[in-house]
């Protein structure tokens, strides 16, 4: 179950897919927005995704739907999940999130910082103080 939080943290990705503002996401802004992060779908799968989600029936996904969305799934699903986000950060396939990944995936999600702004922001969940995020730190922070 997620808590308030979360579901604010997930109401803001839900702003940032919904590319018209319109309060829904179509299948479109959907495929368009995960493909700006770095992963792929084809038209057709995304569509079969909003249909599968959509409560109301008009094709499209509204906060509710996409709350459900990132919140179904079995752990196992959830984990491979993470680590599929993980790996779209890690772009050198090195095993951690180093500033610069910070960066690069921010500005691809129309967000600017400084790789020292990335720096501070690695800090706050790097664990062990090495200036990187490994997985298990990763998924710490996205809990």
């Amino acid at each position: 179950m997620l808590k308030n939080g979360d579901i604010d943290q997930l109401e803001r990705v839900f702003i940032y897919f919904d590319e018209n503002g319109d309060g829904k996401i179509s299948a479109s802004e959907l495929k368009n927005r995960v493909g700006l992060m770095g992963g792929e779908m084809l038209l057709r799968e995304v569509e079969e995704a909003v249909e599968s989600l959509d409560k109301d029936g008009d094709g499209l996904l509204d906060v509710e739907d996409f709350v459900g969305l990132m919140e179904g799934g079995s752990e196992e699903d959830k984990l491979q999940d993470l680590r599929e986000a993980f790996c779209m950060y890690d772009v050198d396939d090195c095993g951690f999130i180093r500033p610069k990944d910070l960066k690069r995936m921010l500005s691809r999600l129309g967000e600017s910082k400084s790789i020292d702004e990335c720096k501070l922001m690695i800090k706050h969940f790097d664990l062990n103080g090495d200036g990187v995020l490994s997985f298990e730190e990763f998924r710490v922070m996205m809990k």
